[in-house]
């Protein structure tokens, strides 16, 4: 008889934190589930955690693989999952004790295809709850799926655009629980991150949500997401993120038009675009003592000058913008590069500092 929920985490060198990741999934109030923990080619104690574990509690299933990423690992732990149901957990993130078995009985009350509930943002020191402005719980069904959901998930319109921060937040797939037939007859896998740099999340959620019939939202925070030991973006510089990003807006595309999505959709694609220069941003400064700022403004206005940002920044409406977040944007629109240097700067010092 096959499980009611199996939960997928993908582990590599998270011996840290492991232990509080598994406890709260062994002791979770659904009974009826498996956790397929895969070990991705760990090198320190995660895979003697794991036997560990394995041994006290059956509904373990550990999957001890090369080395090949978090994609590889989730895709490796949906061939092997058999529940009804599928969710997503990182190992270095908890869940509350009841998280599943509300996700679950929420999914089979509503009969929806995806649940999602919202999170806690962790940082040791505190905790902060992910603000979403929505009903304690709303159900859409059929063309509301893609209208509600879908159409966010590819970006915002109009005065989602003035909040930065959400851009991502209904993107997660750790925060879902997603009716196991849905990914499997249609065959949906996450993209390797070598080829899109970062967002892999909201890729799979493109397209799971877009087969999903029916999605309940649950504006109650059942996950943790731990922040403590995140540094800054600007911490790990990545050569290749402009073109890796690229080449995600480009599936992205592909997928609206085979799909003949509306030009809605295409908007809010140009949107997330001119959005995630921030991380483009971010990610230039991350260059380190290895360049000088002379160099790093340099490197700045080329990343401004890029033909296939400036095309999307002529299309970008600022009207939706808080001041603060329109003179940035306008900064990157007019290619000011130093002004958008110093603004980078002291967003990276805020985000250090205030979180």
């Amino acid at each position: 008889m096959k499980p009611k929920v199996s939960i997928i985490v993908p582990i590599y060198n998270m011996e840290s934190y492991l232990t509080r990741c598994l406890n709260s999934l062994v002791s979770q109030s659904l009974i009826d589930i498996e956790i397929i923990a895969v070990n991705d080619g760990s090198t320190d104690a995660t895979m003697k955690i794991l036997n560990e574990y394995a041994s006290k509690d059956r509904r373990i299933k550990v999957i001890n693989k090369k080395n090949g990423g978090v994609s590889s690992a989730r895709n490796a732990g949906i061939h092997a999952a058999t529940g009804e149901y599928i969710g997503f957990v990182d190992p270095d993130d908890w869940v509350d004790y009841e998280m599943y078995e509300t996700l679950y009985r929420t999914a089979v009350s509503s009969q929806s295809d995806t649940v999602m509930c919202s999170y806690m943002r962790e940082f040791g020191t505190h905790s902060r709850e992910k603000v979403f402005n929505s009903p304690h719980k709303v159900t859409y069904i059929n063309e509301e799926v893609k209208k509600n959901v879908l159409r966010r998930i590819v970006g915002p319109l109009n005065k989602e655009i003035g909040n930065p921060e959400l851009l991502d937040a209904w993107g997660t797939v750790w925060s879902k629980l997603y009716r196991a037939e849905v990914i499997k007859s249609n065959h949906l896998q996450f993209e390797d991150l070598k080829q899109i740099g970062t967002n892999e999340d909201s890729l799979f959620n493109i397209q799971a949500i877009y087969h999903s019939n029916s999605f309940t939202f649950l504006n109650s925070p059942l996950y943790h997401y731990w922040r403590a030991n995140t540094t800054s973006v600007t911490s790990g510089y990545k050569p290749e993120l402009v073109d890796q990003w690229f080449h995600l807006y480009k599936i992205i595309e592909t997928f609206l038009e085979n799909k003949k999505m509306g030009e809605e959709y295409y908007i809010a694609l140009n949107n997330r675009i001119c959005l995630n220069l921030l991380g483009l941003g971010l990610n230039s400064l991350s260059e380190g003592k290895k360049f000088t700022p002379h160099k790093k403004i340099k490197n700045i206005k080329l990343l401004l000058e890029d033909y296939r940002i400036k095309r999307s920044f002529q299309q970008f409406d600022l009207s939706h913008f808080p001041i603060v977040w329109r003179a940035f944007y306008l900064c990157a629109k007019l290619r000011f590069a130093s002004a958008f240097y110093f603004m980078l700067i002291s967003i990276d010092v805020l985000r250090k500092t205030v979180r």
